[in-house]
């Protein structure tokens, strides 16, 4: 598959992971709060900071009928109503050119999830670098189009989504001139539960429907994600706040400043880690290879004297003869008079190899 750049950063091909902060709701309702979370994020060293776009008309309407309320015990939104919570989330569209300028400042990518159509306007006019395709809005065809024929990249997760719903949205994308897709494994869970992560099914996304793959991971901690890079993963996004004694719609599943950190850390070793698949000593094992066992003569041994398992023994470092050609030497006599401690060669039978 081709290289996938975003900004001028490229993705895959054996690349380090490409590692997102998204900000979601976590700026808790003030702009301060939003650029001080960028700042945060820029420390880390992540690549880039991923923010949501969307009006709570844009994606609800307010009303306070049973299906427009969050029913499910285990949600940290239980009870609550979807305008209310996406009022409270949303990312007022006025604090975007600042948010991105801040972001861009400081080194890092930036760009949004759009969650409707004028989004995708209001976002070309910041001239974003890619588009995030949020797991629900995986089946919004008509988004997938209008981002699609921007010609930008565009992560897609996958979180709650059939093959069918995954084939048809890149179908649409390629389509409308989509050429530079990825496909992040997503469990649309705050928070995901690890047995629910399988991210085995990560490789599949790539070979299936022949695109770079990742991960977007709901689950508590660094491990699913540290996990994902062993598997393939190219891109890795996790929610992030920079610190949790702010309480925010997302914060109990954020990774803060230390977490995100040592995520970032942490994924450039596994990533050195994996190597390469041929199997080979590395230039830091030569030193250790010397110490492998090697015959050595441990008692003197005079011309003529037969060689035995009391004055041939098998010892570090590795200067001797390999221990295979031990018993070519047992019960044959010496050509020359050896001293203990020398490493055994083939001229002390009188021949130059045992080829001979």
């Amino acid at each position: 598959m081709d290289d996938i750049y975003i900004g001028n950063t490229a993705i895959g091909d054996g690349r380090k992971p490409y590692i997102i902060a998204e900000l979601s709701g976590n700026h808790g309702g003030s702009l301060e709060r939003a650029l001080e979370i960028i700042e945060s994020a820029a420390l880390t060293g992540a690549d880039a900071v991923k923010f949501q776009t969307y009006r709570p008309d844009t994606i609800t309407i307010k009303s306070d009928r049973s299906e427009f309320m969050i029913k499910d015990p285990s949600s940290l939104w239980n009870g609550r109503t979807l305008y209310d919570l996406y009022e409270e989330a949303h990312t007022p569209w006025a604090w975007h050119e600042p948010m991105f300028k801040k972001a861009r400042s400081l080194g890092m990518e930036v760009f949004s999830s759009p969650f409707d159509l004028t989004a995708v306007d209001f976002l070309e006019s910041l001239d974003v670098a890619a588009y995030k395709i949020a797991s629900l809005e995986l089946t919004d065809v008509q988004l997938i189009k209008k981002v699609a024929e921007t010609n930008k990249p565009i992560i897609m997760s996958t979180g709650g989504a059939s093959l069918g719903d995954i084939e048809k949205a890149v179908d649409v994308a390629r389509k409308n001139g989509a050429t530079q897709i990825i496909l992040l494994k997503c469990t649309s869970a705050y928070p995901a539960a690890p047995e629910d992560a399988n991210l085995k099914s990560m490789p599949s996304l790539g070979t299936m429907f022949g695109c770079h793959f990742g991960l977007s991971d709901h689950t508590l901690g660094v491990a699913g994600s540290l996990a994902s890079i062993a598997l393939g993963a190219s891109v890795i996004e996790k929610h992030f706040i920079d610190d949790k004694s702010h309480d925010t719609v997302d914060s109990a599943f954020s990774l803060d400043q230390a977490e995100f950190t040592y995520l970032v850390e942490q994924a450039a070793i596994v990533w050195k880690s994996l190597g390469s698949a041929v199997i080979k000593s590395s230039a830091s094992e030569a030193t250790s290879v010397l110490h492998k066992r090697s015959i050595y003569v441990v008692n003197d041994i005079h011309v003529g004297d037969e060689f035995t398992y009391e004055n041939l023994k098998s010892i570090r470092p590795g200067n001797g003869l390999a221990v295979e050609f031990f018993d070519d030497f047992i019960g044959n006599k010496a050509a020359v008079s050896i001293d203990a401690g020398t490493p055994l060669s083939w001229g002390h039978l009188g021949i130059l190899s045992h080829k001979q």
